[in-house]
């Protein structure tokens, strides 16, 4: 019997996006964000709490989880996007903003801790591993996602006319983990040109978002392009593994001789730190391969 897994790439259901915008402030990246399909907004920074945003959010089907409600822990954002992902809900959307409010009070806060000890960037060890948690569950949510980030210069290395290399600013970048966009569908910025915003591509997986090119930075346009009805499809809850799956996988695991690593590469390819974080399905193809060893 064959052991190839591979599917017809047709078979596969098309994602919702995963974005991450930055820009200027006052561009509007927080402001189109709430006319995506029902809102969950996590405000770190608690700009979002005047009411002009949350009669907007409120019209638009949307809640608000703010500072006071943990919006700026990443425990509590983890843990509020792995109950999105694993119950039901009426939720399509979930917008962060921002990402770097987050990301950059997580290192303030072990900076502070590390004091005199803190050398080579250990202050962002903490923040790294959380952001790289969040965006494994975020990438396993069946919800659009919209990261919103602060925009920061963009520096790089230069030859001068003297034939010696110069650092000097090349650009505008987002201000996180500076491997996010590399973990999204896309990365856009997005600037005010008179009246009209704007949204250039700066990473795409995406055909239809080409490098380079821009759009009107809105919902109806980026919908337009990326599908409405895939954006605007009811959202599809994880079924999380058991807990007497999990104890059955682990009586195997002392009873059938593994790999040492072969827990960790398990829980990477699933997206996973956990056994318990399983879904149903990939821990029940955990158990065949176990149960087949056994036999075998």
């Amino acid at each position: 019997m064959s052991k190839l897994k591979a599917k017809d790439p047709k078979a596969a259901e098309p994602s919702k996006p995963k974005i991450l915008i930055f820009g200027k402030p006052g561009v509007g990246k927080t402001w189109a964000s709430l006319d995506f399909p029902n809102v969950y907004y996590i405000d770190t920074e608690g700009g979002a709490d005047l009411s002009h945003y949350t009669d907007k959010l409120a019209q638009a089907g949307g809640v608000y989880l703010g500072p006071d409600d943990g919006a700026c822990d990443f425990a509590v954002v983890i843990e509020q996007v792995k109950a999105l992902a694993t119950e039901a809900h009426r939720f399509k959307t979930l917008v962060i903003d921002s990402i770097s409010k987050l990301f950059n009070a997580a290192v303030a806060v072990e900076a502070e801790r590390l004091g005199e000890k803190n050398a080579y960037g250990a202050d962002k060890k903490p923040a790294l591993a959380a952001m790289r948690q969040l965006v494994m569950w975020l990438q396993r949510l069946d919800m659009n996602v919209v990261l919103i980030a602060h925009e920061k210069a963009e520096w790089g290395l230069v030859t001068n006319k003297k034939g010696e290399s110069e650092r000097v600013e090349i650009g505008q970048t987002f201000d996180c983990w500076d491997k996010l966009e590399y973990e999204l569908h896309l990365a856009l910025r997005v600037v005010k040109q008179g009246k009209e915003r704007k949204a250039f591509v700066r990473k795409s997986r995406l055909l239809g978002f080409p490098e380079g090119d821009s759009l009107g930075w809105s919902y109806a346009e980026f919908a337009q392009r990326y599908g409405r009805d895939v954006m605007e499809s009811s959202v599809k809850a994880i079924t999380l593994a058991s807990a007497e799956q999990v104890a059955e996988v682990r009586r195997l695991l002392g009873a059938v001789k593994v790999d040492e690593d072969f827990e960790a590469k398990c829980l990477a390819k699933a997206g996973a730190s956990s056994w318990e974080e399983l879904s149903g399905e990939q821990i029940n193809k955990t158990l065949a391969f176990l149960k087949g060893r056994i036999a075998a």
